[in-house]
């Protein structure tokens, strides 16, 4: 069966850093598009990073470009979301996604497009 495992999530202070892994198992990891979505209580899951199958394309969401970095290994079958300079507002669960399509712009933003979820990694970041 397949499986999205997060973790290292945290309470961290306003500007800390902080690093998320997802450990896939159950699929062919290469073949897969990964993408980083995040959930606050009440609001509507939104993205926030995906990367191609390769790692060679990257994308981001405008609240995080510059702050965040996501990653992969392949050889590890984990996807990486590096976080610097957090903010109160980064607070949400936090969700790994696989895609099975070819990495596209708009397809990566949506959360439909993605095959398989985690169950999340708390982030919460005080002022």
């Amino acid at each position: 069966q397949v499986q999205l495992v997060e973790s290292g999530g945290g309470l961290v202070q306003a500007g800390d850093s902080l690093t998320l892994s997802c450990a896939a198992s159950g699929l062919t990891f290469s073949s897969y598009a990964m993408g980083w979505f995040r959930q606050a209580p009440g609001q509507e899951r939104e993205f926030v990073a995906a990367i191609s199958r390769s790692g060679g394309t990257t994308y981001y969401a405008n609240s995080v470009q510059g702050r965040f970095t996501i990653s992969r290994d392949n050889v590890k079958n984990t996807e990486y979301l590096r976080m610097n300079s957090l903010k109160p507002e980064d607070t949400a669960v936090y969700y790994c996604a696989a895609n099975f399509a070819p990495l596209e712009y708009d397809r990566s933003r949506r959360a439909s497009a993605y095959e398989y979820w985690g169950q999340g990694t708390q982030v919460t970041v005080s002022s």
